[in-house]
Parts: C-alpha cells; structure tokens; sequence
C-alpha cells in the first residue's frame, strides 16, 4: 500500500485516540509514513486483519523490515523506530 520498501504505514481510523497519538509522535520525530483509513480506504480493513492475524485493532503499525505493530506504546514505537534508525 506503500510506495516503496521503507515506508512505515499506518493502518487507522479517524475517531481513534490511539491512532491520532502513533501519528503524532510519528511526525513530531519528522519519520515519514503512510496512513491508510480503514474506514476510507476499500479494502484496507481487510487488508490490515490479513496481515495482524484477524484482530481489529487500530493502529496496526507495518515498520520497513515487515515488523506488525498493534496499539503500540509511545516508548514501543519509539524503541522499534531507534532499532532501525528511524
């Protein structure tokens, strides 16, 4: 859904709490990434259930080595993004 390999996309919805702080805390560090609404987006639900293994649960976080993130922390996030160099 991405435009390359090293893309960070961010599955989401617009009323989600958690959602807003992932891409917040995303934009604040300046690391690019691509958000997909679940709710706009045709098939991006079920895109995003095929990759996390059927749990809907918003934000579902790709990182570029492929790695799934679900509700990620502030400091999660920030420790995968510092484990790539992100």
């Amino acid at each position: 859904m991405g435009d390359s390999q090293q893309d960070i996309i961010v599955f989401s919805t617009s009323w989600c709490p958690d959602c807003r702080r992932s891409k917040k805390l995303l934009e604040q560090r300046g690391t690019p990434f691509t958000a997909i609404d679940i709710e706009e987006v045709s098939g991006a639900e079920k895109k995003m259930l095929e990759i996390n293994g059927g749990y809907h649960r918003v934000p579902t976080i790709i990182l570029p080595d492929g790695t799934v993130l679900m509700e990620p922390s502030n400091p999660e996030l920030t420790a995968e993004l510092k484990r790539l160099g992100l």
